[in-house]
């Protein structure tokens, strides 16, 4: 019941954050968001690593948990949060995170290729219902006759499925980081992870829980890298957005908000049910943010929300579960 718990409150949480990303990305760009909340990130997860296990760097690691971490943080967070963000610019949240459900299929489909995971016909099943879903909610017919055709902008939709290949490849490679950290927690002598805690830490919380925060902490640093690169030597435009930005109240706030709800919260918290509960248990619950998130779309952003939509999300949603059968 713990992970199912977990679960719910991260499907919660990332609904949170994509709401205040929707209206922070506007204001301060995509990748000035992510600077900020990379930044942000990094400091509160430094601040629970020393308070907790009495360091703020991730302790106890091996080559290979930087290794699979790093490349998940790159690929999660540097490719995935960057068209996830500019996605929520040109389509909105909501439609970003159906798009979302397209993790699910990615990373079936990763650990079938990378950790040679067997893919049943089950999943192909789900995966097209997964589809099917989303097609539901972003195709539509002019005036109710015709072809059907995309009601969003192609370079939307096109981001929004490189966020959830993101996210989907990101977390089997975390995956994969996490096994090697634990092998280095037994090779520093640490037989029992989730009783060990370090003598010299302020709230001493067992090394265990804490992994996936550290796992975040390490991805989030790769992230705040490839961010900081992106914007200083890519894009001029973008660091004119975020100097305007830092004046901007609502900005500021969104931001916060987008960070204590995402990298710090939601992704620490995703990483942590994989550990309470099944993994196909845990990715179904947490698939239901593009659900959650309709009602709150409708009423702070008067967003239109059709029958249809609703029953799209739904079914992205049944399709996520079928992965798990």
């Amino acid at each position: 019941m713990l992970g199912e718990l977990i679960s719910l409150s991260v499907a919660i949480s990332w609904t949170a954050t994509a709401l205040f990303a929707d209206v922070a990305s506007r204001r301060l760009g995509s990748l000035g968001l992510n600077v900020v909340r990379m930044g942000l990130s990094l400091l509160l997860l430094a601040l629970t690593l020393w308070l907790t296990l009495g360091t703020p760097l991730p302790p106890m690691t091996n080559g290979g948990t930087w290794l699979w971490l790093c490349l998940s943080g790159f690929v999660g967070y540097v490719l995935g949060d960057y068209c996830l963000f500019q996605c929520y610019v040109l389509i909105g949240a909501r439609f970003g995170q159906l798009l979302m459900t397209l993790s699910a299929p990615s990373a079936a489909i990763t650990a079938w290729l990378l950790l040679g995971e067997r893919l049943s016909t089950m999943a192909v099943v789900a995966g097209l219902v997964t589809l099917t879903g989303i097609a539901m909610s972003i195709l539509s017919r002019k005036d109710g006759v015709g072809k059907l055709q995309l009601k969003l902008p192609m370079r939307g939709v096109l981001l929004g499925i490189g966020a959830g290949m993101g996210q989907g490849i990101g977390l089997v490679l975390s995956k994969v980081g996490m096994g090697c950290y634990t092998e280095s927690l037994h090779d520093c002598g640490i037989s029992d992870p989730s009783s060990w805690t370090a003598p010299d830490a302020l709230l001493p919380i067992p090394v265990g829980v804490m992994m996936p925060f550290a796992s975040t902490m390490i991805r989030a640093i790769v992230g705040l890298l490839g961010f900081v690169v992106a914007i200083t030597l890519l894009n001029k435009q973008a660091r004119i957005k975020l100097r305007q930005g830092a004046h901007d109240a609502t900005a500021r706030w969104c931001a916060l908000g987008a960070t204590l709800f995402g990298p710090f919260i939601g992704v620490s918290l995703s990483l942590m049910a994989t550990l309470y509960t099944h993994a196909g248990i845990a990715q179904t619950i947490m698939a239901m943010t593009p659900v959650f998130i309709l009602l709150p779309s409708w009423l702070l952003f008067r967003q239109r929300v059709t029958w249809m939509e609703v029953v799209g999300a739904m079914v992205s949603v049944v399709g996520v579960s079928l992965f798990f059968l």
